[in-house]
């Protein structure tokens, strides 16, 4: 099968453009900006979000824990715990995702049912109080009862990311090349489906109802194959915004209007589907007018999740760094 299980675990979580890995003598790279460490020794890192206080918020996926992290400082505090775990056996899922609506915060996790040797509802956890929640959306039964056409292994699906658009959430699943809308009830429809792109970071324009979607591809991930897309709800299809970066991971606006993209890294064509990508291979991308990126930092180790604060990235890692870039500008 020519699925794949993307990757923000332990394991998983594959992507990639470094360098020359790139391949595209129509991407640039600006070489000046230099990522500093922020935080090391998170418990896992996939997803991330910007709280209303201003702090970073990260999914230690190993340890089914939320951190709030001072953005400056570099600071850790518990924010939320007792949240599903990562399935060793697996090497991926959990918590994948973590978005704010107002005060509220939630959860997506996934890979955790009785599919993959699990217990646990794969769907969206509402935080009520550090160590307690409430689930309010079951994806994984949504999947079970509506799957995909094309074939796939994990029937309830691969959930990567999260946002919040409107007074609903919409949910990428990468599994089954799919993005779901989902009501504060819990009702799940599904409003875009892709053959296999792999579809993994989210982002909601501010200012318009564009919806932006990296893809990573299909195995070996080429190239070509990356790619930033735009929808919105309503539309039949998806139109390419940028292309030429290996295995997209994410895809946020920064300063002044400019989208920017993350990549995880080159990925070794023979490994198996959600194989992690080779070790500080990964990059930052910005998207370019002409469909092209202009690589703006290379030799990231395993990005997952990417955002912004004014003109500072802050980049989180598989193995549960966070890196802080500043100067980004468009």
């Amino acid at each position: 099968m020519n699925r794949h299980w993307i990757a923000i675990g332990l394991v998983l979580s594959c992507v990639i453009i470094l360098g020359t890995s790139l391949g595209f003598a129509a991407q640039e790279s600006s070489g000046e900006l230099s990522p500093t460490l922020l935080v090391s020794d998170l418990a896992g890192g996939s997803g991330s979000t910007i709280g209303p206080d201003g702090a970073l918020y990260v999914a230690e996926n190993a340890a089914g824990s939320i951190s709030r992290v001072d953005p400056e400082t570099g600071e850790v505090t518990a924010f939320a715990r007792g949240l599903p775990e990562m399935i060793v056996e697996v090497g991926t899922g959990g918590i994948m995702d973590v978005v704010f609506m107002g005060e509220t915060a939630y959860a997506l996790v996934t890979l955790v049912g009785e599919d993959v040797g699990g217990e646990d509802i794969a769907g969206i956890y509402r935080m009520d109080a550090p160590d307690s929640f409430t689930v309010i959306a079951d994806i994984g039964q949504f999947s079970v009862d509506n799957p995909p056409e094309p074939d796939f292994f994990v029937p309830t699906g691969v959930q990567y990311s999260i946002e919040v658009f409107g007074d609903d959430f919409l949910v990428a699943d990468g599994h089954h090349n799919r993005v779901l809308q989902v009501t504060l009830e819990g009702d799940i429809t599904e409003v875009m489906t892709f053959d296999n792109i792999v579809p993994t970071g989210l982002e909601v324009s501010t200012s318009s109802s564009m919806i932006y979607l990296t893809e990573a591809g299909p195995v070996p991930h080429l190239p070509e194959n990356g790619k930033v897309m735009a929808f919105e709800l309503g539309s039949s299809e998806a139109t390419e915004v940028a292309s030429g970066a290996r295995l997209l991971v994410d895809v946020e606006y920064g300063c002044c209007g400019t989208l920017y993209a993350l990549a995880q890294g080159e990925f070794t064509e023979g490994n198996a589907e959600g194989s992690p990508a080779e070790p500080n291979t990964g990059s930052l991308v910005e998207v370019n007018a002409d469909g092209t990126f202009t690589v703006l930092v290379e030799g990231l180790n395993q990005p997952t999740s990417l955002e912004f604060i004014g003109d500072t990235a802050y980049v989180i890692t598989l193995n549960g760094e966070i890196w802080k870039i500043a100067g980004v500008s468009g």
